[in-house]
């Protein structure tokens, strides 16, 4: 907000000026040609920067995506093996686990090469 409270102040005193409604001041720039060019120079540098900005969040938020990618199919492969210790526990029991089809399903282990082309061709899609 600093930085809307300078400008502010700076082009109501600037307008205030070249109004005449500041008599100690002699106006400079009457026909507001001058602050016309410097505010559409300063809009020029500051959507630059909002730019420049907007770039680097967005490549921080694809390391982010990246990371949790790779968290999740982490979490998945350790799924994948903790099923497979309870399925194994369940026939030391004698209970018949494997034959359910939602576990036989959880067993599968996911290639995070198989997701990531999978990924890549759905963007592509859009």
């Amino acid at each position: 907000m600093t930085f809307v409270y300078i400008h502010l102040a700076v082009y109501g005193a600037w307008i205030l000026t070249n109004l005449g409604l500041i008599s100690f001041i002699p106006k400079f720039d009457e026909s507001f040609v001058i602050l016309a060019m410097e505010a559409s120079v300063e809009a020029i540098f500051l959507s630059t920067f909002v730019l420049i900005s907007q770039n680097r969040m967005a490549a921080a938020a694809d390391k982010r995506a990246d990371l949790d990618l790779q968290i999740s199919l982490l979490a998945e492969h350790e799924l994948t093996k903790l099923s497979e210790l309870v399925v194994a526990i369940a026939e030391r029991m004698d209970i018949r686990a494997s034959a359910d089809p939602e576990l036989q399903e959880v067993q599968k282990d996911i290639a995070p090469e198989a997701v990531l082309d999978e990924i890549a061709a759905q963007q592509e899609k859009t």
